[in-house]
């Protein structure tokens, strides 16, 4: 345990006090908030810009009334000089586009010859709030045919709003699972940035150690099982150290914007949200809701979730970290890297892509508990279902097949390090794998 000790201590100064990581462990937080800020400021910018589009309406359907100006889109009738004389002008000047509206003998052929002209492809926004335009007027317009009243068609909609409630009364909030998924999520994409991260870190630790001939004395002294799982453990905690660092830092800057300079966070995220679901957020938080979804973020086992992200967080990266010193240790350089990263990634890849596709549905269902039980996925997908709720025998089951497995891969990383950290000049290939796992001694 002393050696084991003094690894982990040697690992975890020699990263801290490397220039680069100093260097990103304060730069990375303002590059992230510098990259948001100019994004947001783009996208304003991108916003301010009027967009001119004139039309033609020869079906004598549509009015004034139905292109209204917003703030970034301004209409201009040009019925009057056709088609042709407008196309020209549109060409010629600093217009965005002209939408032409032929006549027609039926209103379904109407709707499939409606055309846009315009100088560059136009944006899909602008496409489709034209096109709910036409398709609203023309289905109006048929209903009216119908003899159909539009007014009771309006008044008819009603707003189903349907109240939460588990089997002890207690009221729930539509935004909780919208929450639930968001934690998971992030749970989930922070744990594949830190294997990946941090993974390659010890990759590249071994490797460096292998080329400069060091470890060859360090073995003489140190076991390789040893050796490896203090390089795995020390590289974890300089890494948690600067994601506690960022965290702070982070809010830090957050605070200091939002009291001095005025820039409400929520604001830009919120510009980048649809009007739609604006809406509905505020018709949700409305009437005392936001009340009740902060008591039902207090009902939720935070110490339970807090304790497994970190379970689940350190194991995930323990295991995976294990492959990437075994691939380290067998060959020479990064470039010989590549033929074995693919295999390594693709669990994590799946986990993300089952997580979402499945977890969000239906988080209780088969796939989503087979692929939590499966140790290569269940760091994530456990996490990503952890905040709807999973009984204890379920996650017992899980903790202790990670566990299990993570030490058999540990031991069967090891007996890799122990040959292919003195293997040189020769690049392995899966069959040399194969070999040295069956090495004794």
């Amino acid at each position: 345990m002393s050696k084991l000790q003094l690894i982990i201590q040697r690992e975890f100064i020699a990263k801290v006090r490397n220039k680069s990581f100093i260097i990103m462990t304060f730069l990375s937080p303002m590059i992230m908030v510098g990259m948001g800020a100019l994004v947001y400021f783009l996208m304003q910018k991108n916003d301010e810009k009027v967009k001119k589009i004139v039309y033609v309406d020869q079906s004598g359907l549509f009015s004034k009334e139905d292109f209204i100006n917003t703030k970034t889109i301004h209409y201009s009738d040009y019925t009057t000089l056709g088609i042709e004389e407008t196309k020209k002008k549109v060409e010629e000047g600093n217009y965005y586009g002209a939408l032409y509206i032929p006549k027609q003998d039926s209103l379904e052929l109407l709707a499939a010859s409606v055309e846009f002209y315009s100088k560059d492809s136009p944006g899909m926004s602008v496409m489709n709030s034209l096109e709910n335009k036409i398709e609203g007027k023309i289905r109006n317009k048929k209903l009216t045919d119908f003899g159909i009243d539009l007014n009771k068609i309006e008044a008819s909609k009603i707003r189903t709003d349907i109240k939460m409630y588990n089997f002890s009364g207690e009221e729930s909030s539509k935004l909780i699972n919208g929450l639930k998924i968001g934690v998971g999520a992030i749970a989930g994409y922070l744990l594949m940035m830190f294997v990946m991260i941090y993974g390659t870190s010890v990759m590249r630790s071994v490797i460096e150690e292998k080329t400069s001939r060091i470890i060859e004395v360090i073995v003489s002294s140190v076991k390789p099982f040893q050796l490896m799982l203090g390089k795995i453990i020390g590289n974890a905690s300089a890494g948690l150290l600067q994601f506690f660092i960022w965290g702070i830092i982070l809010f830090a800057i957050v605070t200091v914007a939002s009291s001095i300079f005025g820039v409400d966070v929520v604001e830009m995220q919120s510009s980048r949200v649809p009007a739609e679901q604006l809406e509905v957020a505020k018709q949700v938080t409305s009437g005392g809701k936001g009340q009740l979804i902060v008591q039902e973020i207090l009902r939720l086992p935070l110490l339970k979730l807090f304790l497994l992200f970190i379970f689940y967080f350190l194991s995930g990266y323990m295991l995976y970290s294990s492959f990437f010193a075994a691939v380290g240790a067998a060959v020479d350089n990064e470039t010989d890297t590549q033929q074995f990263m693919l295999p390594i990634m693709l669990p994590l890849i799946l986990a993300v892509y089952v997580g979402f596709a499945t977890v969000i549905n239906d988080p209780h269902g088969p796939i989503s508990v087979a692929f939590s039980y499966i140790p290569l996925t269940s760091p994530i997908v456990m996490l990503m279902r952890v905040p709807f709720g999973v009984s204890w025998y379920e996650l017992l089951i899980s903790m202790m097949l990670l566990i299990i497995t993570f030490v058999f891969m540990v031991w069967l990383a090891a007996k890799i390090y122990r040959v292919g950290i003195l293997m040189y000049g020769k690049k392995p290939t899966y069959k040399d794998l194969y070999k040295w796992l069956k090495y004794k001694g």
